[in-house]
């Protein structure tokens, strides 16, 4: 009996951009840990990272929102900020794309 063999060429997608901005943003809030909410929103973005969230990619927008909402008034840093703009950016470009 053969074994399977693991493919040798992946196809990057938006999806794939999406789960590493969703990863950087993450990582971001971990090292800025220590601003007012840092652990909700990582709380946030853990559940917009998980299954459930993926496979209903129209839950993730409201969950970006409260992640702004809690940074923007726990004062995080610029950086987080900025990641937090480029995973809503990527993520309205998936979502355009699911639509059409």
């Amino acid at each position: 009996m053969p074994f399977t063999e693991e493919p040798t060429g992946y196809e990057k997608t938006i999806l794939s951009d999406l789960q590493g901005a969703w990863s950087v943003l993450r990582a971001s809030v971990v090292e800025a840990a220590g601003f007012e909410g840092w652990d909700r929103a990582l709380f946030h973005i853990d559940e917009a990272m998980s299954w459930e969230s993926v496979r209903n990619l129209r839950s993730m927008p409201p969950l970006i929102l409260i992640i702004r909402n809690l940074c923007t008034q726990g004062k995080a840093p610029q950086e987080v900020m900025e990641y937090i703009q480029e995973v809503d950016g990527i993520l309205k470009e998936v979502l355009e794309e699911v639509h059409h």
